[in-house]
């Protein structure tokens, strides 16, 4: 988890706005609920969006037949990344009229009077009403004692002890599905099994191809951000949540750290370790980024994925009816992690309300839309899309996808909306916010089922297709990856609560930012080593280095924040448990 760095922009508006001090009482600023009605234009903030400018396209004709509003999104990742764009806007008294921000800078907004108490605009927002536990919770987060500031992402009415994940969790081990029938499906029981595994499929697929530059596990450095990341994710695959770069189990006990020699990080370093020296990694991995990645698992230059979230690019319609595809290996010793549904929401990203905005009634009954099932159905990722037209109730009451919502949700590529919803790409007109308010796996009230189709009855009772089927019929029956992992209790599920870690202070960031790239350096040069030697002497270099940096006090911080963690997933637990 990154740590957000303290904005100097922030604290100079902080400084120049006197007496500013205490909850931010709504009384402070005027209450107007009077509109006309008329076309506005609004700068939404969005620190998670991808897109910049106006939104155009058939989610743009939804917005202003629904509110007469037009959407002007302000991207900081777009602008570049980094606080730069935060800091700019927010120095000069303005960040947006709605915005998506973490709850770590939201006390600074308070005090800065960059945002409002969004309680005087709640009457007519039987969504958010619905969700005031999770506003809570966001104000514990914050430290604010009244008001309701902002709302948190990801909220579901659901169990916070049931997995979030409907389909695939995050981090597992998936593999190319055809290569492991072609070899015969050997037994995975361990690592070493895997490792075996993955060099048998690597050279079947060299010598089907005469491509030599097959790998069974490709890397990249990208998402590097206190730790290599994939040993990372692989420690996830082991049953271990994440905080900073200490490891912990969700039930309890001590951390593990990274300069722990057997702590789950080394595991998965050596791991990584012994794959190269099987000749199964990507020898391009230290210096590629996200993109060729991709890019390679897309053209069948990598044979695996630590994460479901690029299985797409091989799960194809097309792929499909040659057999192909990427899929859960059989690995007996893994227990993939995920977490719970949140019925407090995330408060990683929250949405709150500009002070400086105008027509602030109307800007909550749109924040109020967002938190519907309407709204969710139309532009979360894996849900179906619009009621009506991608998806519809049979005679029992059962959610179905349309022919139209069979191709939004598996292969939208060339999709265009009908005239009646504006025309169009359905893929290039869709939201670019990107601020899930509703957990998109969660049950929706009126169907009694997920909003993800994935997950209906009525989609897992159509025909499988070949390598699908294949699949299932080696998995204990399963149609998809979580209702293997939990028929064969091999799933490990942190109870979803609100916790929000507190920043660190300034100085031991430094000291964090210091420590964190030399475990980094050295961790790659550990996995790519020559030999044992060589990723001997990199492991106790990694060690002795953080130590003599202080490492001592980045622990003391990372084990209290772990803990309160813990502890936070015991009491949403106890209080929010079906």
């Amino acid at each position: 988890m990154k740590h957000i760095r303290t904005s100097a922009a922030i604290g100079a508006v902080l400084a120049l706005s006197l007496g500013l001090t205490g909850c931010g009482s709504s009384a402070q600023e005027t209450v107007t609920t009077k509109d006309n009605g008329e076309l506005i234009t609004i700068d939404f903030f969005d620190s998670l969006a991808n897109k910049a400018g106006t939104q155009k396209g058939w989610f743009a004709k939804v917005v202003k037949d629904k509110f007469n509003i037009k959407l002007n999104i302000i991207s900081p990742i777009v602008a570049g990344g980094g606080d730069t764009l935060f800091d700019t806007r927010a120095a000069a008294g303005n960040l947006g009229d709605v915005i998506v921000t973490s709850s770590q800078k939201m006390t600074k907004l308070i005090k800065a009077k960059l945002v409002s108490d969004m309680t005087p605009y709640l009457k007519d927002a039987p969504h958010l009403t619905k969700f005031e536990d999770a506003a809570k919770a966001v104000n514990d987060v914050i430290g604010q004692k009244s008001g309701i500031w902002a709302y948190p992402q990801s909220v579901a009415d659901g169990d916070p002890t049931q997995s979030s994940a409907a389909v695939d969790p995050d981090n597992a081990p998936y593999i190319r599905w055809d290569y492991y029938r072609e070899i015969g499906y050997p037994e995975i029981k361990n690592l070493d099994d895997y490792i075996d595994v993955l060099k048998k499929m690597q050279d079947k697929a060299r010598q089907d191809t005469g491509q030599n530059d097959i790998y069974a596990i490709t890397l990249f450095k990208d998402w590097d951000d206190t730790l290599l990341r994939q040993a990372s994710d692989f420690a996830q695959m082991f049953g271990y949540a994440r905080h900073h770069n200490v490891f912990f189990k969700p039930e309890g006990g001590k951390a593990e750290t990274p300069i722990d020699k057997n702590g789950i990080y080394q595991k998965m370093l050596n791991f990584l370790f012994k794959a190269n020296q099987a000749g199964i990694i990507d020898p391009e991995s230290p210096s590629q980024n996200w993109d060729k990645f991709t890019q390679k698992i897309t053209d069948g230059k990598a044979l695996s994925s630590f994460n479901s979230y690029v299985n797409w690019t091989q799960n194809t319609p097309a792929n499909a009816e040659k057999g192909i595809g990427m899929f859960l290996a059989p690995l007996q010793n893994m227990s993939p992690f995920s977490t719970g549904f949140r019925p407090t929401g995330d408060p990683g990203a929250v949405i709150a309300l500009g002070s400086k905005a105008k027509h602030k009634q109307r800007l909550v009954k749109f924040i109020d839309w967002l938190y519907s099932s309407e709204y969710t159905y139309i532009t979360t990722s894996n849900t179906a899309g619009p009621t009506d037209l991608a998806w519809k109730k049979n005679d029992k009451g059962e959610p179905y996808l349309t022919d139209f919502g069979e191709k939004a949700v598996f292969s939208a590529t060339g999709l265009n909306m009908p005239a009646s919803w504006g025309g169009g790409s359905f893929v290039d007109g869709g939201s670019a916010i990107n601020f899930p308010a509703i957990n998109s796996n969660s049950i929706d009230p009126d169907t009694k089922e997920s909003y993800n189709p994935r997950v209906w009855k009525t989609q897992l009772a159509k025909p499988m297709d070949k390598v699908t089927a294949d699949w299932s019929e080696h998995m204990d029956g399963a149609k998809t990856t979580m209702q293997y992992l939990t028929k064969t209790n091999r799933s490990t599920v942190a109870p979803g609560s609100s916790f929000s870690p507190v920043e660190a202070p300034s100085a031991l960031q430094v000291l964090m930012g210091q420590i964190d790239s030399k475990i980094i350096s050295h961790s790659w040069k550990a996995v790519m080593a020559k030999n044992q030697a060589e990723y001997d002497k990199e492991i106790d270099a990694m060690i002795s280095e953080a130590q003599g940096l202080g490492y001592d006090k980045v622990e003391k911080f990372d084990q209290e924040q772990a803990a309160n963690w813990q502890k936070a997933m015991k009491q949403v637990a106890d209080k929010y448990a079906k």
